[in-house]
């Protein structure tokens, strides 16, 4: 299977990082990771968000279906952080490892099936009383000016980005983006932020009666 990310992985971040940091640091505001946590990164790419948590001293894993992203993420981060090159349905952790789960702005280029596969996987790894931490685009209508700017960017990159991304992209807002995606699995929302005029959503999230699924 071709790598879509081989001919653009060294220069990714010089791209969109300027566009996206901002988000990245609301997100690490939102959940605070403690000293030995198990934090696992899905669709890690380059390693942008995974370099935020080092000087944390938790225990980083990262996943990325492109063999070019994880590549890059080698040279990015220490080799304390543990790196796979697997499918986010189907990793190799054992149930309830992760104290803190996250992922940004992955879940819209999948097809719609996989990203369920995806929150389903997420949710047997997640220790009952862990966290997921959800950043991606959002389908609130447009409110201002920002958010009008934002939508036509958004759009100009998805759609650069390929036909299959850019119909996965149209299909995931359309369909109630990461507020109806997350309703369908067993996770509440703890705490959300709408950002850029109602173009993206982050969202904090936690087990449906963990205490109760503890017992």
């Amino acid at each position: 299977m071709k790598d879509p990310y081989n001919n653009i992985a060294n220069w990714y971040d010089s791209i969109l990082e300027p566009l996206i940091n901002g988000l990245r640091r609301i997100g690490l505001k939102m959940f605070s990771v403690n000293e030995d946590m198990n934090v696992l990164d899905i669709g890690c790419g380059t390693g942008a968000h995974l370099k935020l948590y080092q000087e944390k001293k938790c225990n980083l894993y990262g996943i990325d279906l492109s063999d070019s992203m994880i590549n890059v993420a080698k040279r990015n981060l220490s080799k304390e952080v543990k790196l796979e090159l697997c499918n986010a349905t189907n990793t190799p952790f054992s149930n309830n490892f992760f104290d803190f789960i996250y992922s940004m702005l992955v879940l819209h280029e999948m097809d719609e099936d996989v990203r369920a596969g995806v929150l389903s996987e997420a949710n047997r790894i997640l220790k009952n009383d862990g966290r997921i931490l959800l950043i991606d685009y959002h389908n609130r209508p447009i409110r201002n000016l920002k958010g009008f700017i934002s939508k036509i960017i958004i759009t100009i990159f998805e759609f650069a980005a390929g036909k299959k991304h850019y119909k996965n992209y149209r299909q995931f807002i359309k369909s109630g983006a990461l507020p109806r995606l997350i309703k369908s699995q067993n996770f509440e929302i703890e705490n959300q932020r709408i950002l850029s005029g109602g173009t993206f959503g982050i969202f904090l999230l936690k087990k449906v009666n963990y205490k109760n699924q503890a017992l």
